[in-house]
This record gives C-alpha cells, sequence and structure tokens, in this order.
C-alpha cells in the first residue's frame, strides 16, 4: 500500500494546473511541498540504469517527521532531461531520441560523462517516491527560491501595502508557477485602445466597456526555467486579455552560494532573509504597478501604436508568426482571433495574440505567447 502512495504522490507532484483558483493552487503547492526532496550529490554518486538515475551515498538527516533518506532511484522528466543535457554537454534532442528509442545508450552516454569527472557536484531536485521523480538537474550554486514560499512571502507584501487586490487565476507547470493578480479599484479608460474591438468569449464590444485594470503577474521556477519576477500587466475588462509589459519586470535569478554535499536544509535565518526581500519588491511592486498614473502612461506608449491600420491581415499575422516563432497553430489561431475581434489595426493583432494565450492548455506557452503581444503589436504596425 505505501509503494502505490509513493508512486501516486510523485505522479501527482508532476501534473501540470492550468487557470487553477488561488484554493486549488495553495493546496497543490502545499503537498508538493510535502512530496520535494532536494539533495547536491557528486557524479560518483549517481548512475544511469534503464533511464532512470540512481543516487547512492548520500547522508540521510533527521527531521521532526522522521529520518529523511535520498538514496533511491529517480524517473528524469523532460525538464531534467534538458539540464542533464546541458551540464553534461549532451545535445539534448539526441539524449530525448535515446530515451524514446534507446534507453541503453542513453544510460550510457550519461554514465560515460558522469565518470569524466566523479567529483563535480550537482543539485538534484525529486519528488520522493518508489521510484521518486527528478525534476530537475541543476548546479550546486542554484539558489533555490520554493513557489510556496514565494506566494507566502507575495501575499504578505500584498497585505502590508493595504490595495486590495485579487488573483484571478494561476498556472502550475513542470517549469514554473505563473500567478495574475489584477488591482480591485485601478482602472482607466482606454478607448482608443479598445474602439471597435469584439471580445470573441462574450461579444462584448470595448465601445461598450472600454476600461482596463492594473495588474502584474508572478512568475518563479523551481526547476531552472526562469527567475523570480514581478511583471506589470494591464487587463482589458472586456475580455481577460492581459498585456505583460516585460520591460519593467523586475525579479531575482536563481544564483547563490555553492552547496555543501546532502539534503539541502536551509536554516530559519536564511529563510527568512529570502522570504524578507520578496515580500519587499511586492510591496514596491503593488506601489509601483498598481497607480492609475503608471497605467496611464503605459497606455499612452500602446496607443502611439495601436492605432495603426492593418490593410493586409493575412501578410501581416504571416510576418509576426516568422519573426516571433509561432508554431502554425497559433499562428493561425492569432489570425482567426483576428477576424472575429474586428479590430483592423495593430492593436488589433495584440488583442488577438492575448485571446490567443487564453484559449491554449499549456501554461507555459500561454504564458510565453502573451509576453509577445506588445512585440508583436509594433511589427505589425511597423509592416
Amino acid at each position: 500500500m505505501a509503494h502505490a502512495t509513493n508512486q501516486s504522490t510523485a505522479r501527482a507532484a508532476v501534473t501540470d494546473t492550468r487557470n487553477a483558483s488561488f484554493e486549488d493552487l495553495l493546496q497543490t503547492l502545499k503537498r508538493d511541498q510535502d512530496a520535494k526532496i532536494d539533495m547536491v550529490a557528486p557524479a560518483s554518486a549517481i548512475n544511469a540504469v534503464d533511464g532512470n538515475l540512481t543516487v547512492t551515498g548520500v547522508e540521510p538527516v533527521l527531521t521532526p517527521s522522521g529520518v529523511t533518506r535520498a538514496d533511491g532511484a529517480y524517473r528524469p522528466t523532460a525538464v531534467a532531461d534538458e539540464g542533464i543535457a546541458d551540464k553534461l554537454k549532451i545535445p539534448t534532442a539526441y539524449l530525448r531520441r535515446m530515451r524514446a528509442e534507446a534507453v541503453d545508450l542513453y544510460d550510457l552516454n550519461v554514465n560515460g560523462w558522469l565518470q569524466k569527472d566523479p567529483t563535480r557536484r550537482f543539485l538534484l531536485r525529486a519528488f520522493k517516491g518508489e521510484p521518486g521523480v527528478l525534476r530537475a538537474w541543476l548546479s550546486d550554486g542554484y539558489k533555490i527560491i520554493d513557489h510556496l514560499d514565494m506566494l507566502t512571502a507575495v501575499l504578505d507584501g500584498i497585505r502590508e501595502s493595504g490595495h486590495p487586490v485579487k488573483i484571478t487565476g494561476a498556472d502550475l507547470t513542470q517549469r514554473r508557477m505563473i500567478v495574475r493578480v489584477e488591482s480591485e479599484h485601478v482602472a482607466a479608460l482606454a478607448p482608443e485602445l479598445l474602439r471597435g474591438y469584439r471580445s470573441p468569449f462574450t461579444g462584448q464590444t470595448g465601445d461598450q466597456l472600454p476600461l482596463v485594470s492594473a495588474g502584474f503577474v508572478l512568475t518563479n521556477s523551481e526547476v531552472g526555467s526562469g527567475k523570480y519576477a514581478i511583471t506589470p500587466r494591464i487587463v482589458a475588462q472586456v475580455c481577460g486579455n492581459g498585456m505583460t509589459i516585460t520591460k519593467d519586470a523586475f525579479g531575482k535569478v536563481h544564483l547563490g552560494a555553492k552547496m555543501t554535499e546532502g539534503i539541502v536544509e536551509f536554516s530559519k535565518d536564511t529563510q527568512e532573509k529570502n522570504l524578507a526581500l520578496i515580500t519587499a519588491q511586492t510591496r514596491d511592486a503593488v506601489a509601483t504597478f498598481m497607480n492609475r498614473d503608471y497605467v496611464e502612461r503605459k497606455l499612452a506608449d500602446i496607443q502611439r501604436e495601436a492605432g495603426h491600420e492593418i490593410t493586409r491581415p493575412a501578410e501581416t499575422v504571416e510576418l509576426v508568426a516568422k519573426q516571433l516563432r509561432f508554431s502554425d497553430s497559433v499562428r493561425d489561431s492569432v489570425f482567426s482571433h483576428f477576424i472575429k475581434g474586428g479590430q483592423t489595426t495593430a492593436g488589433g493583432i495584440m488583442q488577438a495574440i492575448t485571446a490567443t494565450a487564453q484559449t491554449l492548455d499549456d501554461g507555459d506557452a500561454a504564458y510565453e505567447l502573451e509576453t509577445q503581444a506588445l512585440s508583436a503589436m509594433s511589427i505589425a504596425a511597423a509592416a
């Protein structure tokens, strides 16, 4: 029975969550936190067997809940395989092919490169189980900022700011956590930006509801797929489309001091210092981004390009897709949303991209597409 429970926990902990409520996100993060185990191990302690990574010789630690052991087998996720490929200088596409078609070659290559430098140390981030799940293979200088700790500090910062906000949705993927925050009180008129636009979701027009709300998006990766960041986001109330202003983002890269070998444990003092910084940054972000003057300044910048007429929509969407490297399916969806939106301007291209982002099932893809919307508008305006 314990064996089945461990496997179930490991599988559940790498399941992506899209458009979760705050309550569901918090529940998932707490479950994942209980399943986590992090360790720093030398190459000599790691061995690939049947596509799993087996770790031996890591010193157990005593915790309030009992003895924690790291030794065992861990099944790498796709993200972990990317880390292995990067750190061992094995082409990622080749490593994926070996896993899919010839796992004996996967083991041979990974073990061969580990044996080249047996003293080299790595940070392995995993979920416990039989086998466990290896979710990241990182440098031993990677600074851990966990999602649950970050979210707790962010909420503290929001409370300290005294500004009422709401979390409108969250995505949790194998790569990152994405939390969308919106102000309940800071709105601005954007008639030029929304003139002639029709929401593909509700049918309501921007002329009927020409308002945008202030907000920001919180992102964090526990597995080396980007820094912790707070990025301003302006949301069109008529459709929920979000304009993410990446150039104004601030955050912190996951770079710290080299860690000693063994199971990773942080002192209370270290944790408090990390969280105090995030809390302070969040408080500053709320003061900066949840401000009508800030929103109106950004709207003025956006609207300078948004009104440019698009006379050849198919060619313009193709140009944008090519420059920003959209897949064919995303390109086709953007064109469809552009037609449905009825706004034949560069701003309409931007709206089509942010609307498409809302329809994607992949949280990472949706986030990355939304961050490209303003760049797409600039490309369309200059075409």
